[in-house]
């Protein structure tokens, strides 16, 4: 079967651009159809300036919804990144490959070095670096897959080029993986700021909907989106980015084409209570399930513990081999 390998890094509650752009499609098809790893990427959390006791918070959080949103342990590995420690032995291995100027021409570290910057702050040496950690996690497990968005395809590259430098250096060694992306609603946009993706490491509330949001406070956010001058309701991402972002959700939650939903509706008001309406339901399974989980901690606990000796035992021969292949004598 194909390998797929994912994952959410724990610097925020998860989002409803989580969920549509990666989530779901990791419930309803990759689980499915592949050999699939799903991983709560702790490590990627320590970049920049961070609280200890959040990051374990929003580590388990984030597993917990995870499972709450249908990812089943018997279909698939659920596990955290730092209880396998093959990911950092690779991640060392994989910087003796990489190069100091690819690391420097990734749009995410200039992004978020500059705002560090710009806040004062100094900029971690394991924010230049961690797309090589990305890698290591992708190359452990002999990934064929990586579900991304468009924000993160760049990694997925930077993955491929070290795999095949490393493969004609050293010996064929790691499976060359490729980026795939999900279709409609892949990029949800924050609702406040309709040209910026809904983040959940943002800091504009009233733009993101959370998957814990009460319904009420759903339905306030998504009524309260930014729409644009005039009030035909038309689907066009360029020229009408609100309403298309509406659009998009609404197809997304209850199905069908954004070009076709905007024929339906004549007035902003409206379009704003059926998108709402969606995502209450959309959420609603997940937010029981996640409940439920919440009363039993020991379940969430062992899945993740049964989850991290499964990516144990897939990725450790890999690792091994790599060590090997490079120069580094066996143990």
């Amino acid at each position: 079967m194909t390998r797929v390998f994912s994952g959410v890094k724990p610097t925020g509650h998860l989002t409803l651009g989580n969920y549509l752009g990666a989530i779901r499609r990791w419930v309803d098809v990759d689980q499915r159809q592949s050999d699939a790893l799903f991983c709560v990427v702790d490590l990627h959390a320590l970049t920049v300036d961070h609280d200890p006791a959040r990051v374990r918070r929003l580590t388990r959080q984030a597993a917990t919804l995870l499972l709450a949103a249908g990812l089943d342990p018997g279909l698939c590995t659920v596990f955290v990144q730092s209880h396998v420690d093959e990911h950092t032995r690779l991640s060392y291995v994989m910087e003796c490959v990489a190069t100091d100027g690819e690391m420097r021409r990734m749009v995410q570290y200039k992004e978020k070095a500059a705002r560090e910057r710009e806040r004062g702050g100094s900029v971690r040496l394991s924010l230049l670096t961690y797309p090589v950690l990305m890698a290591a996690d992708i190359l452990a497990y002999g990934t064929d897959e990586v579900p991304v968005g468009d924000d993160q395809t760049q990694h997925v590259e930077l993955a491929r080029d070290l795999a095949v430098r490393f493969n004609q250096r050293y010996g064929h060694t790691f499976v060359v993986p490729r980026a795939t992306r999900p279709g409609v609603a892949a990029r949800v946009m924050n609702l406040q700021e309709p040209t910026s993706k809904m983040g959940k490491s943002d800091d504009s509330g009233p733009g993101i909907v959370y998957l814990l949001d009460e319904p009420d406070v759903v339905r306030k956010k998504v009524m309260r989106a930014v729409t644009d001058s005039g009030a035909e309701v038309v689907y066009d991402r360029e020229a009408r980015p609100g309403v298309a972002n509406l659009l998009e959700i609404l197809a997304a939650c209850a199905g069908g084409n954004p070009e076709d939903l905007s024929g339906v509706y004549e007035s902003y008001g409206a379009l704003k209570k059926d998108t709402a309406d969606a995502v209450v339901e959309l959420l609603r399974p997940v937010q029981e399930r996640h409940k439920a989980l919440c009363a039993d901690p020991a379940y969430v606990e062992g899945v993740l513990r049964d989850g991290a000796e499964k990516a144990r035992a897939m990725a450790k021969p890999m690792v091994d081999t790599a060590y090997r292949a490079i120069g580094l004598l066996p143990a």
